[in-house]
């Protein structure tokens, strides 16, 4: 009898045994899957607040990419040292704490990407909008509430650039409407329109001369006028950013594209928190969805927003969810080499009789670690073919169940950093969707050769005991 029917119908004669090993295979082969998939997973996200109006795209900066490139900032220029590295810069404050400040390079979505995606075939034209600069109004007077303490505000207006106006998130969706004067055209430079509550309290009218400087260096910074071009008025108030009057709806001055740079001190350096992208044909705009996500641009660094809110991003982008996951991937493997390690343990010794007649009737110690392992590899079969119909169903929860951790890490770890980390930039709320996994050729191998491994190094670590022995030995404790 050869070691492949001695094996057989060894399974057959213990089926209590046979069958804990096979669902410890199928558990572990389930769970290694989930850790593979998680790897890979497209999270599906959702901004309901910001989603993109119309036939649009909407282009922003990805926030857990932004921690990542903030941590590995923070690790080469080294822990308690000062110094700056791509955009970030670390610096010691008088009374001994630590601060971090990403200037607008960091921040901005990359107008060469913008350009880029410009270019695909369907998109009709495309927006740049400023992050809400707050600056100093020097010339006329800010709408602001008597019964507010204005002592932890700027006391300033805020400024949003826009490269096409009437692209605009605002202007296109309906919320503001001109009441006077017209829209500011694509390249003009130094005008801006106000809103009619401003305009009536400075008495304004198109052609004034508005000036403005820097709101943090209102004594010494250079001083830049805009000429007023229309009036505005909202249907429905604007969402300030932050909170204080400085950002407050009535106190939203729009200007050309590369006005708040200069007035905020950071001319030549400006911060792009939205690229807008117009579809011209609403029939084929899944078609230049698909064609955009083409365009070869670092998309780790952005999300792409569709006009429901929705969002994709890799695990590996998302949060701490690959990270995450390797670590189920080394808990599953470390855990399962124990418990079967464990198993095989309990196998030999309840099978030392037969070991050591085998011997005795001259059986080679190696074959009869074969035979082990045969057994092993044959009820290791059978349990990888019943996991490939819990695995998927497994891998989406597990998936899912990561995505909402890391996103509540993520969170968690925004607000502690809100204190220490300096910047314009303000991160989307998202809500997420659902998870989509994938299980691929590379998995399945992968999670068969990870089987294998781990039987195979169990079955010898659990025969080493047993295997040196003799057979008079292994007879005479028996006796």
């Amino acid at each position: 009898m050869n070691i492949m029917q001695r094996g057989f119908r060894s399974i057959i004669r213990k089926p209590i045994k046979s069958i804990l090993l096979l669902l410890v295979v199928v558990v572990i082969s389930s769970f290694f899957m989930a850790g593979l998939s998680g790897q890979s997973a497209n999270i599906k996200t959702q901004d309901a607040t910001r989603q993109a109006v119309g036939a649009t795209f909407r282009l922003e900066e990805n926030e857990a990419n932004r921690h990542k490139r903030i941590d590995e900032a923070t690790k080469i220029i080294g822990e308690d040292k000062e110094g700056t590295y791509g955009g970030f810069t670390q610096k010691q404050l008088p009374n001994g704490a630590w601060m971090g400040k990403a200037d607008n390079s960091f921040e901005t979505i990359k107008p060469e990407d913008a350009q880029k995606i410009a270019g695909v075939d369907g998109i009709e034209a495309y927006n740049l909008i400023t992050v809400s600069t707050p600056v100093n109004p020097v010339n006329f007077k800010r709408i602001e509430d008597p019964d507010v303490d204005q002592s932890s505000d700027l006391g300033g207006v805020n400024v949003r650039g826009n490269r096409i106006m009437e692209m605009d998130m605002d202007v296109a969706s309906g919320k503001i409407k001109l009441v006077e004067g017209r829209m500011i055209k694509e390249n003009e430079t130094d005008v801006c329109v106000v809103s009619e509550e401003l305009a009536k309290l400075n008495s304004l009218k198109p052609g004034d001369e508005l000036q403005f400087n820097n709101a943090k260096d209102k004594e010494n910074s250079q001083e830049y006028s805009a000429k007023v071009v229309g009036i505005y008025k909202t249907t429905q108030k604007i969402k300030p950013v932050m909170s204080g009057d400085t950002y407050r709806s009535e106190n939203t001055i729009f200007t050309d594209l590369h006005f708040p740079e200069k007035a905020s001190g950071e001319e030549g350096n400006p911060l792009f928190q939205y690229a807008i992208f117009k579809v011209k044909d609403v029939d084929a705009y899944d078609r230049v969805k698909a064609d955009i996500q083409k365009v070869d641009i670092g998309w780790e660094r952005y999300d792409l927003i569709d006009n429901n809110g929705n969002i994709k991003s890799m695990a590996e982008n998302f949060n701490d969810m690959e990270k995450i996951s390797r670590m189920l991937l080394l808990l599953v493997s470390s855990a399962s080499y124990i418990i079967l390690v464990l198993i095989f343990l309990f196998w030999m010794k309840n099978r030392t009789q037969e070991i050591g007649i085998l011997m005795a009737l001259g059986e080679s110690k190696k074959r009869i670690w074969m035979q082990f392992l045969v057994e092993a590899l044959l009820v290791g079969c059978i349990g990888f073919v019943l996991s490939m119909g819990a695995s998927p169903f497994l891998s989406k929860a597990t998936a899912s169940y990561l995505a909402c951790q890391t996103q509540e890490q993520a969170e968690e770890q925004a607000e502690a950093d809100a204190d220490s980390i300096t910047t314009d930039y303000v991160a989307p709320e998202l809500t997420i969707m659902g998870t989509e996994i994938v299980i691929t050729g590379k998995m399945i191998a992968t999670d068969v050769l990870a089987i294998i491994g781990l039987l195979l190094f169990a079955v010898s670590i659990a025969s080493i005991s047993i295997m040196r022995k003799s057979p008079k030995d292994i007879l005479s404790e028996m006796g």
